[in-house]
């Protein structure tokens, strides 16, 4: 196992992220909640922020981070591939 000279020091949304996991665009909310998605392939990405009541729709490109922390990625409305959550 590798080394980690920060394992002691507390995670906060400003630090870089810890975990990586695929999204699958869907209605259910993203568990855990990342700190920012990276897009794999350009397109639309219909999500809502955490604290937001509504959906809005960003248009990305291939290895665009989005450093915004999303509650929910629709598969109605996204069109963006190989979508990478990170937490």
């Amino acid at each position: 196992m590798a080394h980690d000279d920060f394992a002691n020091l507390s995670d906060s949304p400003i630090s870089p992220a810890r975990r990586a996991f695929a999204i699958q665009p869907s209605d259910a909310p993203l568990v855990p909640l990342p700190k920012a998605i990276m897009a794999g392939g350009p397109g639309n990405v219909t999500l809502r922020a955490v604290d937001s009541t509504s959906d809005v729709v960003i248009t990305v490109q291939a290895g665009q981070i989005l450093p915004i922390r999303v509650a929910y990625v629709r598969a109605a409305g996204t069109t963006a591939t190989d979508l990478v959550a990170l937490a």
